[in-house]
């Protein structure tokens, strides 16, 4: 299928605005520096409650949100990053440790309460309980994303860090298990290079 025709075809099948759909999609980019223009409490709220509504098992929502704002904090955070990560850090306005907790299963009676007798399921298994929470609080992390971009602003996913020094530093205390940090704001200067190739459907997908 060539380009020409793949994008016709795309176009047809949208049901938003095709200009949201490249600011969403098609023309998101992973920004690694951003501007000192800070970012309001209302969109780091816009931005949950847009992640809030990703589908999870049993409606679980066991994603935990950090936002690490004061240049103390992110100084700190940026001690447990790899070194390619720190300086980008340092400079987001917004950075967001994204954990999810071990213990969602205590709030059944809150997100599941037509059966929150359920919860005695995950009571006796914590492994279980940690590889349901890690799943989906993953979905989760790409509501998140979207919902960044959603509010106007850019995401710069990381995987570069020392989640256990994370999670003794900012953690403590509670059940909650960093796996990504991202940062948030408004783009500064980024040298955007050409977009990597992604793999065509005929690779990707299959219908059986």
């Amino acid at each position: 299928m060539s380009l020409a025709t793949t994008e016709t075809s795309l176009t047809d099948e949208l049901t938003l605005d095709r200009a949201a759909a490249d600011h969403l999609f098609l023309e998101a980019r992973t920004a690694n520096t951003f501007s000192a223009e800070p970012v309001s409490d209302e969109k780091l709220e816009a931005i949950y409650e847009l992640t809030k509504m990703a589908p999870t098992m049993m409606n679980n929502q066991p994603l935990r949100i950090t936002w690490v704002r004061s240049a103390e904090a992110r100084e700190r955070l940026a001690g447990h990053m790899a070194e390619a990560n720190r300086e980008k850090t340092r400079t987001a306005p917004v950075v967001a440790i994204l954990s999810y907790d071990a213990d969602w299963h205590e709030h059944f009676g809150t997100f599941f309460p037509h059966a929150a007798e359920r919860k005695a399921m995950f009571d006796d298994n914590a492994a279980m309980r940690a590889e349901v929470g890690k799943n989906n609080a993953w979905l989760q992390s790409g509501f998140f994303i979207q919902a960044v971009r959603a509010v106007g602003l850019h995401a710069g996913p990381m995987g570069g860090f020392d989640a256990a020094g994370i999670d003794a530093d900012f953690n403590a205390g509670t059940s909650q298990k960093a796996f990504m940090v991202v940062n948030v704001g408004s783009p500064g200067e980024n040298p955007w290079f050409p977009r990597l190739p992604r793999l065509d459907a005929e690779v990707a997908t299959r219908t059986v």
